[in-house]
């Protein structure tokens, strides 16, 4: 049988740094576990326009297509900030995620019991922090019909579509529910069914959905305002969150930085299975490009490591390798090995990006 495949779109910013710190965890995974992967590597975001003149190349797309996973580092920058709105390096990404149909977002937010004290929040209220955030991706506010800004009455007027069907709505509370499944059998779904008509047919349709299949999960629903006060207050009520596109955006951002660091956070997209058995799937970490830091060492990469142990467990099947993988980071956090962004008002001298790097890969063999 043929290694599984993997496809590296590195993309700008710190992407192409932390990319290069999971190709060396993917290695060692192969060396040292019989675990190889067919890697081939690509351009996204700015590269891509750089190299092409779009920000995802119609052979990229057909890759991206083709292999079991994507890997993705991070798109964007100031460089690109005047480009049409049409060519811009998120446009790569949105390509992505739309073409390849990838409706499941999984967001975690985990606090690694070393890192509590860096959350804006009390230590008690966010130690040993597990939520799972399920964002519906490909539908929603953000591509809507119709959209753009055109003139009415001689003013400027910008319009976007808030539009779900029922289709939509259920394959993403079906994902929702298996995962809570796994979990604590717990999900909470959240919409705005107060004051929007598309919140009204998302809670009639998750209702419909577990009453049908998934009575034994319990489910409460939220309105999504009232979710990020309680995300705030009291994050830990919460095990599994299922939501809309604008509502997950803005939702799974907030309870990332419950955890301290956007350097630590991970993502998911999954879609339908492909003929092999295994989801669409693409993994990236939720911090962006950060231009401000490029090219300087001082990058964390446990994110976008992290993204390749959620690849291990959605997309391989491989969950004792990626229990593997997170428990090395959790040990050189606990150890305190800390990069830039990490560290406290004890001071000392950060690590930098390959340095933790090496520190988890010396976990990694201490684990054999």
């Amino acid at each position: 049988m043929s290694n599984p495949s993997l496809l590296i779109l590195a993309g700008d910013g710190i992407g192409p740094e932390v990319m290069d710190e999971v190709k060396r965890v993917i290695s060692w995974f192969g060396d040292k576990r019989d675990l190889a992967f067919d890697v081939s590597e690509d351009l996204v975001g700015g590269a891509a326009y750089d190299a092409h003149g779009v920000p995802l190349h119609d052979d990229t797309m057909a890759k991206a297509q083709e292999v079991d996973a994507v890997l993705l580092g991070a798109v964007g920058g100031p460089k690109y900030d005047d480009l049409d709105f049409s060519v811009k390096p998120e446009r790569g990404l949105l390509r992505l995620r739309k073409e390849m149909d990838l409706f499941a977002n999984l967001r975690p937010a985990q606090c690694f019991d070393a890192l509590a004290d860096f959350s804006s929040l009390k230590k008690d209220i966010v130690a040993g922090l597990d939520i799972m955030i399920v964002r519906e991706l490909t539908s929603g506010v953000y591509f809507g019909e119709p959209r753009g800004i055109h003139m009415e009455d001689n003013m400027r007027v910008g319009v976007n579509t808030q539009r779900y069907t029922e289709a939509e709505i259920e394959r993403a509370a079906r994902a929702a529910f298996e995962l809570a499944r796994k979990r604590s059998n717990k999900l909470c779904s959240m919409e705005k069914a107060n004051v929007m008509e598309s919140g009204i047919l998302w809670r009639d349709v998750v209702n419909e959905v577990h009453q049908a299949d998934y009575a034994d999960v319990e489910l409460s629903h939220m309105y999504a305002d009232n979710g990020a006060m309680q995300l705030v207050r009291a994050p830990k009520q919460f095990d599994v969150i299922l939501t809309d596109n604008l509502f997950g955006d803005i939702l799974s951002d907030c309870a990332a930085m419950l955890t301290g660091s956007l350097g630590m956070l991970p993502s998911a997209s999954l879609g339908l299975p492909m003929a092999n058995g295994r989801p669409k799937a693409m993994y990236e970490p939720v911090h962006g490009s950060a231009p401000d830091i490029t090219g300087q060492g001082k990058a964390n990469p446990i994110a976008c490591i992290l993204s390749f142990a959620m690849a291990l467990r959605y997309s391989f099947d491989q969950g004792a390798e990626a229990d593997r993988l997170e428990a090395a980071i959790e040990k050189v956090l606990a150890d305190g090995a800390r990069t830039g962004d990490l560290m406290g008002p004890e001071g000392g001298t950060p690590l930098s990006t390959t340095q933790m790097g090496d520190v988890i890969l010396e976990a990694l063999d201490a684990s054999l």
